[in-house]
């Protein structure tokens, strides 16, 4: 369980609260116990900021009566409630306009759906295609790469999708936002953060 949760989002702030990047739990808690971030909670619909000591009590108490959506760290002798917004303290970078182009990004523009046969996967089970293969060419960038299931990837071979008589269920393109940021808004977990994006 726990293993599973620390590999959940959280959207990370700057110190003027803007939207900067999505992280996983694990590297949050790093930057909430060594005092670079503090969590963003809400409550009663109030937005309210913990450092770490003050989030551990917090946490203690909400674990005597847990919600279903609220999700939980095993420590030592006590349980952490994960957080879904941090707050860094020590950095005012404004939110840059460029997207890192990576396979979690890519995965996460396409919705986890193969571009040829529209099957949604877990991203185990995806692999990344070269629409134009680079055998004949093609760049390694967001124009050119689509997400594809095992099986639709292995059809295609190093073929343009014309050549393989299979159709593109959409172009590929850069996203103008973080795609982790904006899918994950579909998750109920991640409903804090519709407050700190502006989608």
């Amino acid at each position: 369980m726990n293993a599973r949760v620390l590999d959940t989002n959280v959207l990370v702030l700057n110190r003027f609260y803007m939207a900067i990047r999505v992280v996983n739990v694990r590297r949050a808690m790093t930057l909430l116990y060594r005092d670079c971030a503090e969590v963003i909670d809400c409550d009663d619909g109030q937005y309210v900021s913990y450092d770490f000591d003050s989030w551990c009590e917090i946490s203690q108490l909400a674990a005597l009566d847990k919600r279903p959506d609220e999700e939980f760290l095993q420590a030592v002798d006590f349980e952490i409630k994960v957080p879904r917004i941090a707050r860094l303290t020590r950095f005012d970078r404004m939110p840059t306009q460029t997207v890192r182009f990576n396979r979690r990004n890519l995965f996460a523009r396409d919705e986890y759906r193969c571009q040829y046969c529209g099957k949604t996967e877990p991203m185990a089970k995806l692999s990344l295609d070269h629409v134009v293969p680079r055998s004949h060419g093609g760049a390694t960038t967001w124009e050119n790469i689509v997400c594809s299931c095992v099986r639709c990837n292995s059809r295609k071979g190093g073929r343009t999708p014309q050549q393989a008589r299979m159709k593109l269920l959409s172009h590929p393109a850069k996203p103008r936002f973080n795609p982790l940021m904006t899918l994950s808004c579909d998750d109920p977990r991640y409903e804090s953060w519709k407050t700190f994006l502006q989608l």
